[in-house]
């Protein structure tokens, strides 16, 4: 009861109107209360915190304050009514720096920000006589710190950031989580000493001193150390900040793992190839796009063309004169520069010593460092040629004693110049075998009403088998039958050996050499038209193939209407063969085999 004058007092006093003269124009927001839990005043600066014009509109006790302002915490949690500064103060507890976001009653969002401490102004015998509530705005400062928050957070680049005053992390986004596996718990309030990020720095030593004395650190390469005992090459620089008014550094980090891995997968690359160029059995050089100027050559290479690689390298094909076709080397820069690649293709290569050699050559545009080369590849084939011309020579020898070969024969060396896929066609292991027993009966020259009595089916089974799964496209069928046919009418009338020999199976190619024309020889009377025509036929054919392995068309059609007038003659006459002739032709075919 003794304090009631005194309050009253101070209300009407002198005192009070001079403490409202000097708050009045200081920044911070004041208001002053009574110990009986009335608002006695409020300065400028207090009513525009919290948005009214009047002491009044605050509300005129601590109750009515509390019911038109909402406050939390910066964690969203909501301050209860005990805790609330303006009570606490009534309270005469002494706090500061207390930081509330204020929301006008009704409100769900807050308006501002405060940072509020406490001040309790005494009498002479040291009793509370005047409550202090002192208001700083600090919106502003916050929500810059929550923009530096988010775009801390959403920034891709790892980054973390260490307080200088006892060196702990107090902050550290995504990006640096998922780079090292840390986790946030892991990280914050730990010390540089627990998570050292700058122990492997490239300068180690100066990012240390940088730190202490709160400098920039300047970029350096780093090898951080990853909670499982790893290690990732990164780049690590750092910047001074200040953080809630205490000095920071902002470290940031550039992830070089995949570089550094892009880097090794490279060099291995170079490494195999490098190898692999240098102990191929091909010959292998590389060269310029523009002027074909060798860089490189391989060991297989010198050995081929008999120069060295200090005598060849940084010279042009062209100077060097490896190719004996003149013109070649134009040609085959004009195919390179146009983009098209070179495969297998017949040169002549002149050596150091002056020798000609038969080789095949490739080429192909390549990438190495970024600039854009042409691989070469050569190989010797003078022995393949060597062999080729030899087996020429012994046709040539052949034809010259009058013997023939088998068709079969003659495809087979036309292919040694000029492969081609073997032409698709149904073997006789796919046949089933009725289809068998209609192809036997085909090739003995039946019809197909003698095969369907022969097999007791029907002419429809017959012709079904022929047409859908024994010549199964129609265009080329009939021209199939007719061969067929004539190749039984041949066995009849000339003997099982001959038609072996002009359509052999496996195992059945032969060559015979005739007699003298005029003489007998086991059994055989003289050639007759028939066989001269045969023969003219066989000479014809080989003429041909000749023609064809050595790339001269000339000789191809003349042996091809060889041939054909040969075969006109052969079937000009067809004399039967006597039962004996053939069983005689048939054992000496078996012992030449």
């Amino acid at each position: 009861m003794a304090t009631a004058p005194v309050l009253k007092t101070l209300r009407d006093s002198a005192d009070l109107r001079h403490l409202r003269q000097i708050i009045a124009g200081l920044d911070e927001g004041v208001i002053l209360v009574d110990p009986d839990q009335s608002i006695l005043w409020a300065n400028d600066a207090a009513l525009g915190m919290h948005g009214v014009d009047a002491v009044v509109q605050l509300g005129g006790t601590v109750d009515d304050y509390r019911q038109r302002f909402q406050l939390r915490y910066r964690n969203n949690h909501k301050v209860a009514g005990d805790d609330y500064p303006i009570e606490r103060v009534v309270s005469g507890e002494a706090f500061s720096e207390v930081v509330v976001e204020v929301a006008v009653a009704g409100e769900d969002e807050p308006r501002w920000t405060h940072q509020v401490r406490s001040l309790v102004l005494t009498d002479d015998n040291d009793e509370p006589e005047c409550l202090v509530m002192i208001i700083q705005d600090v919106s502003a400062q916050f929500e810059a710190e929550d923009r530096f928050q988010q775009s801390f957070n959403a920034n891709p680049a790892p980054a973390i950031i260490c307080r200088l005053a006892d060196l702990r992390y107090v902050k550290v986004n995504q990006g640096f989580l998922d780079m090292t596996g840390h986790t946030q718990d892991a990280v914050l309030g730990e010390t540089l000493y627990a998570i050292d990020v700058l122990a492997n720095a490239e300068k180690r030593d100066l990012a240390k001193e940088r730190l202490c004395q709160g400098r920039t650190i300047p970029q350096m390469e780093a090898d951080l150390t990853l909670p499982d005992g790893s290690t990732k090459l990164v780049i690590v620089a750092g910047q001074p900040i200040d953080m809630g008014n205490e000095p920071c550094m902002l470290l940031t980090f550039a992830d070089l793992e995949p570089r550094r891995k892009a880097e090794t997968a490279l060099r291995q690359s170079e490494e195999r190839f490098t190898r692999t160029f240098a102990w191929a059995p091909v010959a292998l050089a590389i060269g310029t796009l523009d002027g074909n100027r060798l860089c490189d050559v391989n060991e297989t290479f010198t050995d081929l063309t008999g120069f060295s690689a200090d005598e060849i390298i940084g010279r042009p094909l062209s100077e060097v004169g490896l190719w004996e076709t003149p013109g070649l080397d134009d040609a085959i820069d004009a195919e390179i520069r146009a983009g098209r690649s070179i495969r297998d293709r017949e040169v002549r290569i002149r050596t150091k010593a002056g020798d000609v050699l038969d080789g095949i050559v490739s080429a192909e545009q390549i990438e190495l460092a970024g600039e854009t080369c042409v691989l070469w590849a050569m190989r010797d084939i003078s022995v393949r040629k060597a062999s080729e011309r030899e087996l020429v020579r012994a046709i040539e020898a052949v034809m010259q004693d009058t013997s023939w070969l088998s068709r079969s024969i003659m495809e087979k060396l036309a292919r040694i110049r000029t492969p081609q896929a073997e032409p698709p066609g149904v073997g006789l292991d796919e046949l089933t075998p009725r289809e068998r027993d209609v192809l036997a009966l085909i090739c003995r020259g039946l019809d197909d009403k003698s095969i369907s009595r022969t097999l007791d089916v029907s002419g429809n089974t017959v012709r079904n088998h022929v047409a859908q799964n024994l010549f199964e496209d129609r265009r080329q069928s009939p021209q199939r039958r007719r061969g067929l046919g004539a190749r039984a009418r041949l066995r009849r009338r000339v003997g099982d050996d001959f038609a072996r020999s002009r359509h052999p199976t496996a195992g059945d190619c032969i060559m015979t050499t005739p007699k003298p024309k005029g003489t007998k020889a086991d059994g055989i009377e003289p050639a007759d038209a028939a066989s001269k025509g045969r023969a003219r036929q066989a000479k014809g054919s080989v003429q041909e193939a000749i023609g064809k392995i050595i790339g001269n068309p000339v000789v191809e059609q003349q042996g091809s209407r060889e041939t054909a007038a040969g075969a006109r003659q052969a079937r000009a006459e067809h004399p039967a063969t006597p039962p004996s002739i053939r069983t005689t032709r048939t054992k000496r075919v078996r012992r030449q085999l």
